[in-house]
């Protein structure tokens, strides 16, 4: 069996945080040219778009760039960069809490998207971080929804992600969450909801269904007025939406949510009455040093701040960073 060649590292420089896409030709090609292959591998890029691309010598081999006519070379490796998708602005910081040679832990605003994926791509955390902090290589140890804010870590160096990440895989982070929710006085707090929860591709909601739990959430009420609970959850297994369809099953979903428990479709710049869920801390034994860390949060939920303005669209912020303490 013969052994694939190692990955050449990318001969394009990042754009807006973004690495360029990269492809490796098939061994068994049967083109004569790399256009021809990118024509039939790309369909949803116009001919003359792949044409024009190898014309201003946009398209890259471990070499340099690729002449119009270049010919296929099995096993190949290529570079490019995509368009990138118009996508409205995210008016909010992403705030760093803690920086070192291992770790950037960020306290990331409502609505901007943790990692590039669909069409936010350099509205996201990662982009920004990337940017901001001249840090190509940095990578998530994990994700967070979009639309929550809160406490969010990445590793510096490729080589250190995989530690990291095996903390989120194996349950060995202690993740607290808090909550805006209406207060239901008749429903019994604190609990630990359990359920089967199911997510299909292509559908944005997750649902629960009947058979063995796979997933189970502490849910505990803080404090309660004028109707609304202040709550902290804390998710004691990692499915998608898992805190969200939750409360929503006990009947006290979190305000501002457009899945739970019916799916809204906002428009992609409307930032008014944010998600109300705050990813309050991580606590975790750090796998390279074995130091006891906890990283919080420094914002507050604005419907608890100010319910009022929250739901007149004025609380458009959703998680207001304070200054630190000490």
């Amino acid at each position: 069996m013969r052994r694939r060649r190692p990955v050449p590292p990318s001969p394009l420089p990042q754009r807006h945080g973004i690495d360029p896409v990269r492809l490796r030709l098939p061994e068994d090609g049967r083109w004569e040219t790399v256009r021809d292959h990118l024509v039939d591998r790309l369909p949803a890029v116009a001919p003359a778009l792949i044409d024009a691309m190898l014309r201003e010598g946009a398209v890259w081999c471990a070499d340099g760039p690729l002449a119009p006519a270049a010919p296929y070379r099995p096993g190949a490796y290529l570079w490019f960069h995509r368009e990138l998708p118009q996508e409205a602005p995210v008016p909010y910081a992403v705030e760093v809490l803690y920086r070192d040679d291992v770790l950037v832990v960020a306290d990331k605003p409502h609505f901007l998207a943790t990692t590039p994926r669909g069409r936010h791509v350099t509205e996201t955390a990662l982009a920004r971080l990337r940017r901001d902090l001249g840090l190509p290589a940095l990578s998530p140890a994990h994700r967070l929804d979009r639309l929550t804010a809160g406490v969010v870590m990445f590793t510096v160096r490729p080589e250190h992600r995989a530690a990291y990440q095996g903390l989120f895989q194996g349950r060995r982070v202690r993740k607290e969450y808090e909550a805006v929710a209406p207060h239901d006085p008749g429903l019994a707090l604190p609990r630990t909801v359990r359920s089967r929860i199911v997510k299909e591709r292509g559908v944005i909601a997750a649902r629960e269904v009947p058979g063995e739990p796979n997933s189970a959430s502490r849910v505990e009420l803080l404090e309660h007025r004028g109707g609304l609970g202040r709550y902290r959850l804390v998710p004691v297994t990692g499915r998608t939406h898992q805190l969200r369809l939750h409360m929503s099953s006990l009947g006290i979903p979190v305000l501002g949510d457009p899945v739970y428990p019916a799916v809204t479709d906002p428009a992609p710049d409307d930032f008014c009455r944010p998600l109300q869920l705050l990813a309050r801390s991580l606590e975790f034994t750090d796998p390279i040093t074995g130091r006891a860390r906890r990283f919080t949060s420094r914002r507050t939920l604005s419907a608890w701040e100010c319910h009022r303005r929250w739901a007149a669209g004025d609380g458009a912020q959703g998680a207001v960073s304070t200054p630190p303490s000490g």
